[in-house]
Order: structure tokens, then sequence, then C-alpha cells
């Protein structure tokens, strides 16, 4: 714990006007933290959606300005207990679907897209470090968003799966991209089918966490992660853009696959849709649970 103050006693806090995301910004070891906090339920509100984007485009100005040396990794984490996200926004689904509206339910689906892409992009800079920083659960699109990151570290007894099959769907903005990248597309679609929720432990011994942290540590772990990169830090951004080439996970296929989504979204009868009422009910029960308290404080 000691180290964690540590930390913490070097932040700064990132005056904005984002009301779902509160950011920081450590000078020392140039990493810039964001901490989601939507409401009124733990997912990708609209609102987020556009927060993290611009957060992202923040980073880029004050990157393209400063010079590549001024923020050299972005941390999506959550201020919620127990909870990194519990994925797309079922509420405003359901709404869509039920008023046969493709085209609200398509822009919300590619703003989805256009977040993981940020991230797994890393802003589109060379020297830039994504990094998702799980503690609690990350359901459906919240494990499609800490998936897309270039580095994912969750806490032990951290929960994490794609429950959309359970309803009769599949998880369509970035699963089959993501983890098909990192375990391999038969596993992924296994995962995907499976409807079941991994321990972190589980996942990191399938190669789909890379760094696996003790609970209440995520943020000294992430801190001891980028020490340890900066040792060797020109070889492995060099074999990132090795394997990024090798293994290229371009924003149009997303974007196809997300039109996948929006179809197959759009032919849920109403047993279907009851099941999905049920996961929204469970959404809003999160939305009670108090702020965690090993999050920064501002």
């Amino acid at each position: 714990m000691a180290h964690l103050q540590a930390v913490r006693s070097t932040l700064q806090p990132q005056h904005n006007s984002y009301t779902q995301l509160t950011t920081y910004f450590d000078p020392h070891s140039k990493i810039a933290w964001g901490y989601m906090h939507a409401e009124p339920r733990p997912c990708f509100t609209p609102t987020l959606l556009r927060e993290l984007l611009a957060w992202g485009q923040g980073l880029v100005a004050t990157i393209d300005e400063a010079g590549p040396q001024e923020v050299k990794y972005f941390v999506v984490a959550s201020k919620i207990a127990d909870t990194f996200s519990l994925g797309g926004d079922l509420s405003l689904f359901m709404q869509y679907i039920m008023a046969r509206d493709r085209d609200a339910l398509y822009r919300y689906a590619i703003s989805c897209v256009d977040c993981s892409y940020a991230v797994h992009s890393h802003l589109d800079r060379p020297n830039l470090t994504s990094i998702a920083l799980v503690q609690g659960q990350a359901l459906g699109g919240g494990f499609e968003s800490a998936l897309a990151a270039n580095v994912l570290v969750a806490e032990r007894g951290a929960k994490m799966g794609l429950p959309e099959i359970l309803f009769n769907l599949f998880p369509g903005m970035g699963a089959m991209t993501f983890l098909g990248r990192r375990v391999g597309h038969h596993t992924a679609e296994r995962i995907i089918r499976s409807g079941k929720l991994y321990l972190a432990e589980e996942l990191y011994e399938m190669g789909v966490v890379d760094v696996l942290a003790e609970p209440g540590e995520g943020e000294s772990a992430v801190s001891d992660y980028v020490r340890r990169e900066e040792k060797s830090r020109n070889g492995i951004l060099a074999l990132r853009a090795a394997r990024e080439v090798s293994q290229p996970a371009p924003y149009e296929e997303l974007v196809r696959i997300t039109e996948i989504w929006v179809d197959a979204a759009l032919r849920l009868d109403s047993k279907d849709l009851r099941m999905m009422e049920r996961l929204v009910s469970r959404q809003t029960a999160k939305a009670e649970t108090p702020p965690a308290s090993n999050t920064f404080s501002a």
C-alpha cells in the first residue's frame, strides 16, 4: 500500500467538463489515467463514449504539440466499485430495437467501435501505449473494450465474459477481432458461445490477460508494468508494430462485424428482449453501488 500512496502523490487531477469520466496525469511516469463512472448505469452511455473520445483527442493534441515523450501511456479504468464496465447500454438497445430504429442502433454501435479502435490503435501515435485496468466485472462491451487495449491488467478475482449469447446475440463491437488475435479465433468463438464468466486468473493462463495483479493493487501493477517496459521500450514498441503488420485489426473489419450485429439485434424476438430486460435490471442495481475506495480521489 505504501507504493500505491506514492503513485497517488504524483498525480495531477485534470480539470475538464467531463461528467462521467475523471482523468489524472502522472508527470513522472507520463501516464494519463481515465476513470469511468457512467450514469445511470455503469455501462457505455452515449455521454461516456463522447467523453472517452474527447479525452483521447486531448491526449493526441498534447502529444502533437509537446512531443511524444509528454504522454507515453494512457489507462482506462473504473471508479465504480467492483465493476470495470457492464458493456453496452442495454436499455438503449431495447429502445432502438423495439422502435425498429436501425440508424440509431447503428450510430451507437459505431461510437463503441470508434472508442475501442482508438484504444487498440493507441490513438494512432506509435510511441503511445494503451492499458486497460480491470477491477471487478467486465461484461460484454466492457470486456471488449478491455481486450482492445495494448496491455490488459486485471486483479485476481475480477470476472470477465461475453454474455450476449444468453439473449440470442453475439458481441459485435470487437470481441472476435481483439480476442481472436490474443488466443486464436477458434478459442475466441468457444468463449463467445459459452456465455460464461471467466476469472482473471483463468484468462491469464489462457493468454488473454497480460498482467495479473493482487486485489486492490491494480494501479501499482500498472506502474510496475510501465517501469519494466521502460527498460526495453524501443524493442517492445517495435515488436508491437511488427505484430500490427502481421495481425492487423483494420477499422473496416470492426465496422463490418458491427453491421452484422445490428442486423442480428433487429431480429431478436420478445423472449430475447425479456432476457435483455433482466440484464438491464442488473445494470441498474450496479448503479446503486458506492464508488470504489481503491481508486484515486480528486
